[in-house]
């Protein structure tokens, strides 16, 4: 038997092949959609994932200003933040935030689906999100894909 066929392949940062995904967030549910794309963050879509490695590709979300939240969320959630000082704790609902920062809402809730360790924080870096349908990377040559499709 050969058993060099058997030896688990494991993926560092000079092997890892990334790409560049294009993502249309119109009428996407925030926290499903962010869900897929810490997935495909992660490199968890690949055959050669590896937990402690950054395997994933770069995400490009594009409107954001357009995804939805299912029930009453878009009243009821309410982002919460403190400014480091006694009685500093501020909250915002969720239509507030929309109306003035509608990128933030999707950025928090992938923010919150990866590691809270060096690597998420290293991964967070790979997405970016633009409210409107235009971005500034046309350079990399992006690949647009139908996130329905890709993961289920």
């Amino acid at each position: 038997m050969n058993t060099l066929s058997y030896k688990t392949k494991s993926a560092n940062a000079a092997t890892v092949e990334k790409e560049w995904l294009l993502v249309d967030a119109t009428d996407q549910v925030v926290g499903r959609l962010a869900s897929k794309i810490a997935i495909l963050l992660r490199g968890k879509h690949k055959p050669y994932y590896t937990p402690h490695v950054d395997c994933g590709d770069n995400v490009i979300v594009v409107n954001a200003d357009k995804v939805v939240f299912t029930g009453n969320k878009m009243d009821d959630k309410e982002y919460i933040r403190h400014s480091g000082y006694p009685g500093g704790q501020r909250s915002r609902s969720a239509s507030e935030v929309m109306k003035k920062f509608p990128e933030r809402v999707l950025e928090h809730a992938i923010k919150g689906m990866l590691p809270k360790n060096r690597l998420g924080r290293e991964l967070f870096r790979n997405v970016y999100v633009y409210a409107g349908s235009d971005h500034s990377h046309a350079g990399q040559q992006p690949r647009e894909i139908n996130i329905n499709e890709i993961i289920k």
